[in-house]
């Protein structure tokens, strides 16, 4: 926060300049496929992690007990099994990507007795995917070579070395069955279809900026070789010139011999 000073002009001046700063800030995110990122949450949690100094909040206050009750009892909730980190209706692993995405004003915040659920759940989902596709920019998890290219093209930086994408994690470990994943979408139903969402429309991104660099290049060469054409045509004349001047010498001289 930039402190006024006494005098006027100084003010006004500090002011614009924290305009400008602000002006500069852009919203980006990363998601990643909702089973995965709901089994590392699981396993984070299991280690002792929690969320206690969290807010959450919305329209300018935290939510209440009865509002937002809590899964577990004591520090934290370390030594949690799958089975009841998924038990817990409260638990805001569920469809946490579409929660932090989402303007959650527009369903009463944390009241859940604000509007019917199926009417909260519509509102909420459509929110997520109207805040991504308005966000300057957003990658995926699964494609961070993909994710590089498009943060690359759409800030014009370049890292100084590749992305790594590693399919090996502490939830790729986990060995659940059929039944468990499926359990786990139908709680993360929200996080799937904005995933399906997310992934349609970073696709496409990353396939219009190809063709456009592609044509960008096309045309670099193309102007390159008319350049090239033009550089040649002048210097041709000039030959040609010096040809001339040449032969012109050696019959003078033919003639004085």
């Amino acid at each position: 926060m930039i402190q006024h000073a006494g005098d006027g002009a100084a003010s006004t001046e500090l002011t614009e300049a924290w305009d400008k700063l602000q002006g500069n800030f852009y919203y980006i995110t990363m998601l990643r496929d909702p089973v995965s990122r709901y089994l590392s949450e699981w396993k984070h949690v299991q280690r002792g992690a929690t969320w206690k100094t969290s807010l959450h909040m919305c329209d300018g206050r935290s939510p209440t007990p009865d509002e937002l009750p809590t899964c577990y009892e004591g520090d934290d909730w370390a030594g949690v099994s799958l089975q009841e980190f998924m038990d817990c209706s409260y638990n805001l692993a569920s469809n946490r990507q579409v929660r932090m995405l989402a303007d959650l004003s527009l369903v009463g915040c944390y009241n859940l007795t604000f509007m019917n659920e199926s009417e909260r759940n519509m509102i909420l989902l459509q929110s997520a995917k109207s805040n991504l596709k308005n966000m300057a920019f957003f990658g995926l998890t699964e494609f961070q070579r993909k994710t590089q290219y498009l943060f690359e093209r759409t800030f014009n930086l370049k890292f100084i070395s590749p992305f790594t994408q590693f399919n090996v994690t502490r939830a790729s470990n986990v060995d659940i069955g059929e039944d468990v994943r499926q359990r786990i979408e139908e709680l993360n139903f929200l996080d799937v279809q904005l995933y399906e969402y997310a992934k349609d429309l970073f696709l496409q991104r990353f396939q219009y900026s190809k063709q456009e660099e592609h044509q960008k290049n096309r045309l670099k060469r193309r102007e390159e070789r008319r350049l090239l054409r033009e550089q040649r045509a002048h210097q041709w004349p000039r030959e040609e010139a010096a040809e001339v001047a040449v032969t012109e010498d050696y019959n003078s001289q033919v003639a004085r011999w």
